[in-house]
């Protein structure tokens, strides 16, 4: 498994990117047309994550959006730590956070209006995790 999992070296290296606005939508389908940044298969159904603009173009509702924000680091799925301490960070200042996992990078997806902040807060927890590494 290739990846970080040293957890300050992990937070050290966040390089937290904003990449958008997107909307969960619950379908019965995906629909045609439109690509999904992810798509979630539930019992109760189908949740599409999808840019804002491809759900107004498809008519889906858009009750809430959320800030996409691309974590640089190559963390390893089995690593210990990053998430939880992300989520953390962020509830402390009342942002939600939820994060979807890819192979190379997790994903969060914080309320849109406070994506400015989170990305803030996400920048100094990097530069205080880079003061916990050992110099070399």
């Amino acid at each position: 498994m290739s990846g970080l999992k040293d957890l300050d070296e992990a937070l050290a290296s966040l390089d937290a990117t904003p990449q958008g606005t997107y909307v969960f939508a619950t379908v019965p389908a995906v629909p045609e047309g439109i690509t999904p940044f992810a798509v979630i298969r539930e019992d109760e159904g189908v949740t599409v994550v999808v840019s804002e603009q491809e759900a107004r173009d498809a008519g889906l509702p858009l009750d809430e959006t959320f800030a996409r924000i691309t974590l640089g680091v190559h963390s390893a799925l089995d690593s210990i730590g990053l998430t939880a301490t992300i989520s953390q960070t962020l509830a402390s200042r009342s942002i939600s956070c939820n994060v979807i996992a890819g192979y190379f990078h997790d994903h969060l997806f914080v309320q849109a209006d406070r994506a400015t902040e989170a990305s803030a807060l996400l920048d100094s927890l990097a530069r205080q995790a880079k003061g916990w590494l050992p110099s070399s």
